[in-house]
Formats: structure tokens, C-alpha cells, sequence
């Protein structure tokens, strides 16, 4: 296999593994990847108290919003989740960009998420976190490490080391296609045009016991219309949040929760590898987002959405990244939880400009 030279098209790829260096490494020390956790706080020095007191570790800039999931009924025949039966479940979430920064720029990341809680009548609560980006760049969590460490810029350069580059390619092959994404993939221009997906496989269970892998995303109502450059570069500094507050006020946005069902054979413990468009789709109802609101009153700041927590009648995969997942969402809450509770983050979080 020929090594794969460095391309300056990944030059936006590398801004985001930059941004996402923190949260890798804190990451891999919540999942106990390398090391113990003294170890790996001498390894890490301070990374993880660099953080502006009472943000999210990742994703630190988002918005409050609330609405309602009307469900179809479509999904209940395939789960035994109360989401998928009841007329109309309650919804509080958050719409972020992909920045550890809670003051970044909404035009310094092409990544924006959607994090969602729904409280169904039985009391079981559903929470995920889903981002426009398709799929995850590795099939593992080390790999996820792997990449910040080969990605890092020479200081004698500014750039990536190719031969660190080319080693992490031949270890990690399926990280090329994450690279190529990121390098040609449109800029959102609205949080209400973008679709938000689930990397990671789910298990349906249904009442007569029949198993069903399954990946779900947001389609929105809203057409899509990518930035250019150039739309980029006039573009305000806050223009998403401005944009969602705006649209929300002229009335509700829509999102469609689509569930792909995965066929026999296909990758339901690999996040890397995306399931073929053709396969089965199951529209099990409608998000309606009716208000939005600053994180700091808005309702969201003090959930955990750890995706890992679903419902009686969903169950989690046996993917390796999945399984991760808990211990960095459970770091970062804690953590922000405490500098919230000793008020460390009143300043911080009561007058800058939190959006």
C-alpha cells in the first residue's frame, strides 16, 4: 500500500482535530484507555482544568431549546419504548457547534450537533447526542487518540508530520474516508437545515422479543443550503444561534427521527462504517422545536446527555466507542457541576457571552 501523502485540503479536518485534542485525551482517560487514572493525570498536566469554568468539555457554545416528539406510531410494532406509542412526548435539548471554545467563532467549525431528552409518561427518559457528521473517524476508540496524536502539527513546520500521518492511515484505513469528509462536506448555514445522526448502532427490542439493530437521525423539514467561503468569511460571529432564535420565533422548526434498520451482516459494532442508504427506514415521528433559549436559563445546561442512558426497549451495542462514551459524558458533568456548585462559573457563565 502506498503511503498516503498530506493534502493541504485537510486543512479544515485538522482544525478539528485540534479542537477535539482535549477530548480525546479526556476520553481516553475517562475509558480507562491509557492507564490508570493517576497516570494518566500526570500524562495529561492540566488539559483538563483548562476548561472555562462551568462549560461542557466539548461542544462548549450551544442554546437551549424545548419542544415535543409526536410520534407515528410507525416504531412501535419494533420497541417497546413508550416514545414510540405515546401521541406526544416532551423534548428539552441543545443545538452546539463543534468547539470546546463556548466563545468560538460559528464559522470556525463545518460541526453541529443536537443533543435530545425525551421524558416519556412512564417516566423513562431517552437521551442522545447526534452530529451532522455521518459517521466516526475510527472503529475504536483508541483510534479516535491515535488520530489527535498523528495529526498534531510539526513546530517546526505548522503541519502534520506525513510519515505520523501514513502510520496512522495504515493502522487506521477507514479514517481516510472521515478525512475526505470533513475536507468536502458543506458548511451548515442554519441549525434548522442540518441533519443530525447517531454514529452508533442501538438494539430495538420488540414485545414478541425479536432484536433489531438500529441507527437513527433528525431529518429536517427545512431545505439544506450549504456555506461558501466566502458566505463564511462576511458571516457573523454568532450566526447560527442568531439564525435559530430568528426562525424559531417565526414559528416551530421540524425534524423528521428516522430509524435505519440494519440488515444481516452489516456493521452494527463498527461506528466507522455507515450502513447502505438503501436500507430499511422507519420514520417514528416528528421533533418540533417551539422555543429556544441561552443555556443559562434555558433549561439544558445542567443535563447529562450521555447517550449511553435509553429506555426500556432499547438496548446499547456491543460498539467499543459506545461503551466510551459514558465515562468522558460523566467527567464532564461531574466536573462542571462542581465549579458550578462552589461558584467558580458564575462570572464566567452570568456575563460573558454565553450562547
Amino acid at each position: 500500500m502506498q503511503p498516503l501523502k498530506f493534502n493541504r485540503s485537510w486543512i479544515p479536518f485538522l482544525g478539528i482535530a485540534s479542537i477535539v485534542g482535549a477530548l480525546a485525551l479526556s476520553f481516553a482517560w475517562a475509558s480507562g484507555l491509557i492507564g490508570n487514572r493517576t497516570t494518566t493525570r500526570t500524562f495529561l498536566g492540566d488539559t483538563l482544568d483548562r476548561f472555562e469554568p462551568g462549560y461542557r468539555r466539548a461542544h462548549g457554545k450551544g442554546i437551549c431549546f424545548a419542544g415535543v416528539l409526536r410520534s407515528s406510531k410507525a416504531a412501535a410494532p419494533l420497541s417497546t419504548a413508550r416514545v414510540f406509542a405515546q401521541a406526544a412526548v416532551p423534548a428539552i435539548g441543545r443545538f452546539s457547534i463543534g468547539s470546546a471554545d463556548p466563545h468560538a467563532a460559528d464559522s470556525s467549525t463545518p460541526t453541529v450537533s443536537m443533543a435530545l431528552l425525551l421524558t416519556a409518561d412512564d417516566k423513562s427518559q431517552w437521551r442522545m447526542k447526534l452530529n451532522n457528521a455521518p459517521f466516526f473517524p475510527t472503529h475504536d476508540a483508541e483510534g479516535f487518540l491515535a488520530q489527535r496524536i498523528a495529526f498534531e502539527p510539526d513546530p517546526a513546520t505548522g503541519q502534520p508530520d506525513p510519515a505520523h500521518v501514513a502510520a496512522f492511515f495504515e493502522k487506521y484505513p477507514e479514517a481516510r474516508k472521515a478525512v475526505e469528509y470533513k475536507a468536502t462536506a458543506p458548511w451548515p448555514s442554519s441549525f434548522a437545515q442540518a441533519q443530525y445522526n447517531v454514529i452508533n448502532a442501538f438494539i430495538l427490542l420488540a414485545a414478541d422479543g425479536k432484536r433489531r439493530p438500529v441507527r437513527w437521525f433528525m431529518r429536517p423539514h427545512a431545505p439544506f443550503h450549504g456555506l461558501s467561503a466566502e458566505e463564511r468569511a462576511r458571516a457573523s460571529h454568532d450566526f447560527l444561534f442568531d439564525d435559530i432564535k430568528q426562525q424559531v420565533a417565526r414559528g416551530p422548526a421540524y425534524w423528521d427521527l428516522v430509524l435505519q434498520l440494519a440488515q444481516p451482516g452489516d456493521p452494527v459494532d463498527d461506528p466507522s462504517q455507515p450502513w447502505p442508504a438503501e436500507r430499511e427506514q422507519v420514520v417514528a415521528g416528528t421533533l418540533e422545536v417551539t422555543s429556544v433559549r441561552d443555556q443559562t436559563e434555558g433549561g439544558c445546561r445542567d443535563i447529562n446527555f450521555d447517550p449511553t442512558l435509553v429506555p426500556p426497549g432499547i438496548e446499547l451495542s456491543n460498539d467499543p466507542v459506545l461503551a466510551a462514551r459514558a465515562g468522558i459524558y460523566s467527567h464532564s458533568y461531574n466536573a462542571r457541576l462542581r465549579e458550578i456548585g462552589f461558584g467558580k462559573a458564575t462570572d464566567a457563565i452570568g456575563e460573558r457571552n454565553d450562547k
